[in-house]
């Protein structure tokens, strides 16, 4: 799969969601928050916005993927078909 730069960029906001989620899950600390000024800072809802604006932007992967696996897929039945080679 070949990945733009915004993949990327949006890749890593939703990983960093996801640990900022996991730390507010297990320890009660809001990373995010703890950086940018709490959770009511403008700064903090910004990021929030962004992150989630990230999370939808990366479900387009799930249709580029399935693609790439279809492709796969016909490329490979197409190399397993067996050739016929007529000998003279």
């Amino acid at each position: 799969m070949r990945y733009r730069t915004w993949d990327w960029v949006a890749l890593s906001l939703v990983i960093l969601g996801a640990i900022n989620w996991g730390l507010i899950g297990l320890f009660r600390f809001d990373l995010i928050a703890v950086i940018f000024g709490g959770m009511e800072s403008i700064v903090s809802r910004i990021i929030y916005t962004i992150i989630a604006l990230a999370g939808l932007y990366c479900l387009s992967f799930i249709g580029r993927t399935r693609d790439i696996v279809d492709n796969a897929e016909r490329r490979t039945h197409n190399h397993n078909t067996p050739h016929t080679h007529n000998a003279i």
